[in-house]
């Protein structure tokens, strides 16, 4: 049996077109784990010091990256967990990470404002799961 992402956006929730509601997986697959994500490269650079729309493209460039290693891509992702340093702007990492991804069916989101992160050049991480079914 092959496996299926299924996004449910229930009645009585609220209908979103950037991020789903519930998303289930159902038969065989493989799930994928994406650790946190922020803006350095593969040379260790911090991309974009000081800029929250340039390091959230380099974050997404980075979960890209680890989804493609395991053969997957954005519309495998179910779900993504957003971290943004305090004082920092929500709507313009969002409109950075809609340039790199364009959602068909957005997977579950989780947003936290928080007062800073591992290394304090970096603005944003964000973690996933992801479902590649067989």
């Amino acid at each position: 049996m092959n496996g299926k992402i299924i996004h449910i956006n229930p009645n009585g929730l609220l209908k979103s077109g950037v991020f789903s509601q519930v998303v289930t997986t159902r038969g065989s697959g493989a799930t994928i784990h994406i650790g946190g994500q922020n803006a350095i490269n593969s040379n260790g650079e911090v991309i974009g010091k000081g800029n929250i729309h340039t390091q959230t493209i380099q974050v997404m460039y980075n979960i890209e990256t680890a989804l493609r290693a395991c053969g997957a891509t954005f519309e495998h992702l179910v779900k993504l967990t957003i971290y943004i340093v305090e004082g920092q702007d929500v709507a313009t990492a969002f409109e950075a990470s809609q340039r790199v991804v364009k959602f068909v069916n957005p997977p579950a989101i989780s947003g936290l404002i928080v007062s800073g992160l591992t290394n304090s050049e970096c603005l944003i991480e964000i973690d996933a799961v992801a479902f590649l079914p067989d």
